[in-house]
């Protein structure tokens, strides 16, 4: 059956409560005129449905489709009331979220390609740490410490003082050296003094030498002279005989006189030899004093450049012994060394801007330079390089060393080696749009 088949069957009859005093009354006692008024006026009303409450704002409102029911009395109107408040709230609701998206896609579309623009013109990583050739601070001596004037993370300016060695041993070892010098250097004065009286006793020998070889003529002379007298018998053989032994007595004083000069000569150069020997050992003398006044200097460890004592072992009392570590020192030359993957280099040149945020100091910004970069991945200067020549291979992006040179590495940060830092690097000099519209704004 039909809604109209149903609308066109006879309604019972209702009796309100002001009629209830005739309802034992048979229908036929009332007369057919005041049974069909009185049908007529009781007969009851279709009421509407209450309007479902209103949602608050925060709250989404469901909307029931329309029931059959309502389908004849709300035929032309929007809402379940009949005023259409309904919809025109959905409506206006559905604008707005339109328009604050188109708001938002409109600045995010912007803003990305700004930040996108930006962000391409730097590299950076998260792969870089503080670097440093720190090294062992190690007496080059022995002995006992009789002074540590530092203490931990200290920081020393080249040549102050670390630690003092007790030095009395090394003194008079210095003193001994002197004395070995001076010994040796008045060997060398004795046998220059012999050479001297040598040189002397040589010109005497000379002289010597001269007057054989003068006597020597005249005996010649003389027994040449003798010699013609005797033959014409003017002179007798006696006297010729006798010059000429004196002709033979200085030609051996002559050569006697000879030898003599030659011996002095000879002793000359075996003076030279010993004075030549005397001056090594005057040398190795001096060698030893001044190895004896290195180990007196060495009693005293000292910073050869600026830096921070770390790890300090060293006490007053200790015995060292040579090499033995006193502490570890770490140079205020500090850099970071950044291991960019290989596929972040191609612009990457020395001389480029870097800006430093350090884990440490996340609210500190330092600055710093590309210096240089390594000549092939970290891997390849491993102790055991990776052999990438098997069967089976996957290709991994490299990593590669960077060094990053600190510009003016400020001196209240406790800055280290290993410490984490993440290094952004400019690689692109030109401005991008958001600098050039924020230096126009």
């Amino acid at each position: 059956m039909s809604h109209r088949d149903q609308n066109a069957l006879p309604r019972p009859l209702s009796i309100s409560a002001p009629g209830q005093a005739n309802c034992g009354l048979p229908a036929q006692a009332l007369g057919s005129d005041e049974v069909a008024a009185e049908v007529k006026e009781k007969e009851p009303t279709r009421a509407r449905a209450p309007a479902p409450p209103r949602s608050p704002p925060s709250e989404q409102r469901i909307v029931d489709p329309p029931s059959h029911d309502d389908h004849d009395g709300n035929e032309q109107g929007s809402g379940r009331d009949g005023s259409g408040e309904g919809p025109r709230k959905g409506g206006s609701r559905r604008r707005r979220v339109a328009i604050i998206a188109a708001l938002l896609l409109g600045t995010a579309l912007p803003a990305g390609y700004l930040y996108l623009d930006y962000a391409g013109h730097f590299e950076t990583t998260d792969d870089a740490f503080i670097a440093a050739r720190q090294f062992s601070i190690a007496p080059k001596v022995a002995g006992y410490l009789t002074a540590v004037p530092v203490s931990d993370n200290q920081h020393v300016s080249a040549g102050d003082v670390i630690a003092r060695i007790d030095d009395r041993d090394y003194r008079n070892a210095l003193a001994q050296a002197d004395a070995q010098v001076a010994a040796a250097q008045a060997s060398i004065g004795n046998i220059d003094a012999q050479l001297n009286a040598q040189r002397a006793q040589i010109d005497a020998n000379e002289a010597q030498v001269s007057q054989a070889e003068a006597s020597l003529v005249f005996a010649q002379q003389q027994a040449a002279r003798y010699q013609a007298l005797a033959k014409t018998g003017a002179g007798t053989m006696q006297s010729a005989e006798q010059f000429t032994s004196q002709l033979h007595q200085q030609e051996a004083a002559l050569a006697s006189a000879q030898a003599t000069l030659r011996l002095a000569q000879r002793q000359i150069e075996t003076l030279k030899a010993q004075r030549a020997s005397a001056a090594a050992s005057f040398a190795q003398a001096q060698a030893q004093r001044d190895q004896a006044r290195l180990n007196l200097s060495y009693t005293t460890v000292t910073a050869a450049q600026p830096g921070r004592v770390v790890n300090l072992s060293g006490a007053v009392g200790a015995y060292v012994a040579p090499g033995s570590a006193l502490a570890m020192f770490v140079p205020d030359a500090l850099w970071v060394t950044a291991n960019f993957k290989e596929t972040q280099l191609d612009h990457m040149r020395p001389g480029q801007p870097v800006t430093l945020s350090i884990d440490a100091y996340p609210d500190r910004i330092v600055r710093a330079h590309v210096d240089s970069i390594q000549p092939g991945s970290g891997t390849a200067f491993s102790l055991l390089p990776a052999q990438n020549a098997t069967g089976n291979y996957v290709k991994i992006v490299q990593r590669v060393p960077v060094k990053l040179v600190i510009d003016s590495p400020a001196r209240d940060l406790a800055l280290g080696p290993g410490m984490s830092v993440v290094p952004t690097v400019r690689t692109d000099p030109a401005p991008s749009l958001y600098e050039r519209l924020r230096a126009w704004l």
